[in-house]
């Protein structure tokens, strides 16, 4: 039998590990822009093309690379930065496997010019698909220039899994603004098909955050900063009346090393507890620093997730330093009586009871509102003044009968027979009601609703009692309104008499403009007014009292957590989320005519049953499990 193993050639299994550490276009960029870094660069230039899929182009002006070392950084595990197996424990620079140039090369198009200091020539390496094409000297400035084209040109199969440009442009600037967060102290420009996007001075840490996020958060965190003999903790929280259920700017670094971290998460989250609404968050920018010999960086493929040998000790000083910045700048609220102008009410003294007297209260106890057949007046402390008004009192208590006649008759001398009081059974106005629930069949001439604790309407049919649950069944009728106003390109904006301006990251300025035809659908009117920020001049109409920026954030937050392509979901998404801010909240009474609307309006919509992210809107009480309970 022949032998069945074999080494795979250096072109495949650099392609199998592009699989891994390449993934998209922000791969290949987060890759090139932490090595540039790792070379000392004081300023680097990042050009994108087609988001990433023509062309990424990474310019530094770091140390370079000698001849040798340039053909090298191609070979697999070829790094500068490790010499033996200890040296994983006290990492101090970003990538470190030597995988990430030889995986780009097996992918793509690549050239490289880059030129040490004091060297009259620099190099010039060309390489497509793992397979060195050319070397030579060149004249070019200090530092590396990296150009990788037609990403997964060899790999149709990956490359037709790449998503559209605004998608894959997001993700790219998700990765270049969590490098720029960390590197405050190098200045950065980033340009998207030979447009400007972000341009970063070197600035102080706060600084660099409003240069990314826009200067109005500035004025929404709190500085925070400790420091132990086993970690030093820095950075900025949120103030908690900045909360909200979407778009906080949430992020961990550690040692200049971007991280997720759900258990740290969870330290912030319990210090805000009882401080902010639950499912609301605030935007924080927590470093740490600690003895590289401390963290493991080395179990993911993308180091995004670190495991700390003290975690929960970390912890506990991370809870510890947050509530200390909280009550540090009295964002943890106190009781405080407001006394001014109120009167001087004096204290009860036992002994100081002169002039005080016990109300008396006199009633007959014989009198009986339900007799309706003694002519006899009630005591004169009770003196209606017709028999009318003794029926009216307990009128509310039968509401929902129906009667003979649309009057009650308070001058019969006996009380009204069973034959005085029956059901008769009508076809409501709106089929669908039938299409919903086959046995809600309206047992009154006309329908009445009763409202329960602000939250459900109640309502009879056929089978029994009916119980609605207001806000989803609202949900559900805006969600349909909107989708059709999206459909028909027909809406109705409200202009803003002042407008009010909101800004944009860029990682969220391309989703914002995939989506603003959408959003001029359902009544918004944004005008760009350059740097990220935007002017809101108009909004639907029907959402008073929300808050319009608030409420466009949280749009495009929903737009860039679908993660879709598909047009239909992210509109159905965008609708769906306008329907929930929209919609009335538990609680709110309802008159009967709002009642009456909202019923109507339900059984209008093709699906009543049911919200569009499936929670149950409706459901009926039988009448033989109504006899049950008594």
């Amino acid at each position: 039998m022949s032998d069945v193993i074999r080494l795979l050639p250096d072109s495949v299994a650099n392609q199998i590990a592009a699989g891994e550490v390449i993934q998209r276009p922000a791969s290949v960029v987060k890759e090139l822009v932490e090595n540039a870094v790792d070379a000392g660069a004081h300023h680097i230039d990042v050009l994108i093309t087609d988001a990433g899929k023509t062309c990424i182009q990474v310019i530094d002006d770091g140390k370079g690379m000698s001849e040798t070392d340039a053909r090298l950084a191609f070979e697999r595990h070829a790094t500068s930065k490790i010499r033996e197996a200890s040296d994983l424990f006290a990492l101090h620079t970003m990538g470190f496997r030597g995988e990430a140039l030889a995986s780009i090369a097996a992918v793509a198009q690549v050239e490289l010019r880059t030129c040490q200091e004091g060297d009259v020539l620099g190099t010039l390496l060309t390489i497509s698909g793992s397979k060195v094409e050319g070397q030579e000297a060149v004249a070019c400035p200090c530092g590396s220039n990296f150009s990788v084209k037609n990403l997964f040109y060899n790999v149709p199969a990956r490359r037709k899994f790449l998503k559209s440009n605004q998608t894959e442009l997001s993700n790219i600037l998700t990765e270049f603004e969590r490098i720029v967060l960390v590197n405050p102290d190098i200045s950065f420009t980033l340009h998207h098909n030979g447009t400007e996007m972000l341009n970063l001075p070197v600035l102080p840490l706060r600084q660099r955050i409003m240069g990314v996020f826009g200067k109005k958060l500035n004025q929404e965190l709190l500085s925070l900063y400790v420091t132990t003999s086993m970690v030093q903790i820095h950075g900025f929280i949120g103030k908690p009346e900045t909360a909200r259920k979407k778009g906080a700017r949430q992020f961990f670094f550690v040692n200049g090393r971007f991280m997720r971290h759900p258990y740290f998460h969870k330290a912030l989250v319990d210090a805000y507890e009882h401080l902010i609404p639950v499912g609301e968050q605030v935007s924080y920018f927590i470093y740490f620093e600690v003895e590289p010999a401390n963290i493991d960086v080395n179990i993911h493929p993308t180091k995004t997730e670190i495991k700390f040998e003290n975690e929960q000790a970390i912890w506990q000083i991370l809870s510890a330093a947050v509530k200390e910045t909280l009550g540090r700048f009295n964002a943890v609220p106190s009781i405080d009586f407001d006394t001014e102008g109120m009167p001087d009410i004096p204290a009860f003294e036992p002994d100081q009871q002169a002039g005080v007297v016990q109300p008396s209260l006199s009633y007959d106890p014989s009198y009986n509102p339900f007799d309706v057949k003694t002519s006899t007046a009630p005591p004169s402390s009770y003196s209606p003044s017709s028999s009318r008004q003794k029926h009216t009192q307990w009128e509310p208590l039968f509401e929902g009968l129906e009667r003979k006649s649309n009057a009650w008759q308070p001058e019969a001398e006996t009380p009204a027979s069973e034959d005085s009081w029956h059901t008769e059974e009508i076809q409501p106005a709106s089929p669908t009601l039938y299409d919903a629930h086959p046995e809600a069949t309206v047992k009154e001439s006309v329908t009445q609703h009763y409202q329960y604790k602000g939250c459900y309407i109640l309502t009879s049919v056929k089978s029994g009692l009916m119980i609605i649950d207001q806000q989803r069944a609202h949900i559900r009728i805006l969600f349909d309104r909107y989708m059709k106003q999206i459909a028909d390109k027909r809406h109705v904006s409200q202009r803003m008499l002042f407008p009010e301006m909101v800004h944009f990251s860029v990682s969220e300025i391309p989703v914002l403009e995939t989506i603003m035809d959408d959003l001029k659908a359902l009544g918004f009117d944004l005008s760009n007014l350059g740097g990220g920020s935007y002017a809101i001049n108009g909004v639907p109409a029907g959402i008073e009292g929300l808050n319009p920026e608030r409420l466009v954030t949280d749009l495009v937050q929903t737009a860039m957590e679908k993660g879709k392509d598909v047009k239909e979901e992210i509109q159905q998404a965008l609708a769906l989320s306008l329907a929930k801010a929209s919609a009335i909240v538990p609680g709110q009474v309802l008159t009967a005519e709002e009642m009456n609307n909202l019923v109507d309006e339900l059984f209008a919509v093709p699906t009543p049953n049911y919200t569009p992210d499936g929670k149950t809107v409706l459901a009926v009480l039988k009448e033989e499990d109504i006899e049950k309970l008594f």
